[in-house]
């Protein structure tokens, strides 16, 4: 018999969280991140919870990571006070920076050009106290960063940021380790991040200037890498929870993804061979970030009620309510008999994005006791 896990009393969708996975993952990321000896920062945008944060966070305080003020705002009045905010400072952004430094937390912000760092050294002059603040260098073309060979602009930049005591360091993200797949290739962009980061830090220092901090971070680099040397701090994010996207670059497997979206089955195309749910892409998201990997999940791996995986059966098909479920093109596995009412649940292709669309967390409990309710939330 089936252990009674509570979600039959539970109106569909729903997002569910499965305790026991996702301590397994914090556990996994903290033992690595011990043998490197570095300290780890992990990312909190992808749970915005402070129910997660508590099992997160050492000591539950910090450090933390968060991609938003509002999320640096919940949980800053949660009691976490060392928080870094990973995304380019807005000079719109800086009264709120503020606001949060005169209530006690110690928040930091990242930039990439001399244009923020002067808003940055008018905003500090006028406080009274200087926002403490990372360089944010380009690792791998990603996205946001001073290029790795510009140290005209590095040490411009760092230089106004000395001049009103915002200097704390450089942060770099390689977020272009979830384009290749495997250990080894997400070893070699670790250490292609910490070259950019170390070598930034090295020619500041040179110039006289302090760089005490020295981060790194994404979820497939911190789990591959293999020396962390010159490197301070880590810093993750989906790691928590996992996703079918992590899963198809080899990081984790199916099998550890901590959150699931609970459907119900409300009918049927047997000509087609579809089984429909209340599950669209409202719930689920749009992300379909599994398309160009070598297997194609659609909109999400379909498990059963506890949480089992259905081999080759996914959601291929979302409008905003509905989930269409079938046997992956090319595959020879049957679908399973799904009567109108069975519950299901879909790991998603991308924690962040589905969990988005919900305000809570149903949590199965590492305990097998009943189940909780963990609050949610967004905003920026």
């Amino acid at each position: 018999m089936q252990p009674d896990t509570g979600l039959k009393t539970l109106q569909t969708p729903a997002l569910v969280l499965d305790e026991a996975k996702m301590n397994a993952n914090i556990a996994r990321l903290a033992r690595h991140a011990e043998t490197l000896g570095v300290s780890l920062r992990p990312h909190l945008k992808t749970a915005k919870s402070v129910d997660v944060a508590g099992r997160l966070l050492t000591g539950g305080n910090g450090p933390a990571t968060v991609s938003t003020l509002a999320e640096a705002e919940v949980f800053a009045a949660a009691g976490i006070s060392d928080i870094l905010y990973a995304v380019g400072i807005a000079p719109q952004k800086l009264d709120r920076v503020l606001a949060l430094r005169d209530a006690g937390c110690d928040l930091t912000i990242i930039l990439d050009s001399e244009e923020q760092a002067r808003a940055v050294a008018e905003a500090s002059a006028k406080s009274g106290g200087p926002i403490p603040s990372l360089i944010e260098i380009d690792s791998d073309g990603h996205r946001g960063g001073v290029q790795p060979d510009d140290d005209a602009t590095l040490l411009a930049i760092g230089r106004i940021l000395y001049g009103c005591g915002s200097l704390r360091g450089v942060l770099t993200h390689a977020g272009e380790s979830y384009n290749v797949s495997g250990a080894e290739a997400h070893a070699d962009f670790a250490e292609r991040e910490r070259l950019a980061v170390v070598t930034a830090a090295e020619r500041l220092r040179a110039d006289g200037l302090p760089c005490p901090i020295v981060s790194v971070g994404s979820t497939p680099t911190a789990h591959a890498a293999r020396d962390l040397t010159g490197v301070t701090e880590v810093r993750a994010g989906v790691y928590v929870f996992f996703d079918l996207v992590m899963a198809g670059i080899g990081v984790c497997q199916p099998e550890d993804i901590a959150i699931s979206v609970l459907a119900t089955v409300i009918g049927h195309q047997r000509a087609r061979g579809w089984v429909l749910v209340d599950a669209g892409w409202m719930a689920m998201s749009r992300d379909r970030g599994t398309a160009p990997q070598k297997v194609d999940q659609g909109y999400g791996l379909v498990c059963d009620e506890n949480g089992t995986i259905i081999p080759d059966l996914v959601v291929s098909q979302a409008n905003q309510e509905h989930g269409v479920i079938m046997v992956r093109p090319g595959s020879s596995g049957v679908a399973p008999d799904l009567p109108v009412g069975t519950r299901l649940r879909i790991l998603p292709n991308h924690a962040c994005a589905t969990a988005a669309q919900y305000d809570r967390y149903h949590v199965v409990p590492a305990d097998g006791g009943s189940m909780a309710v963990w609050p949610r939330f967004g905003g920026w």
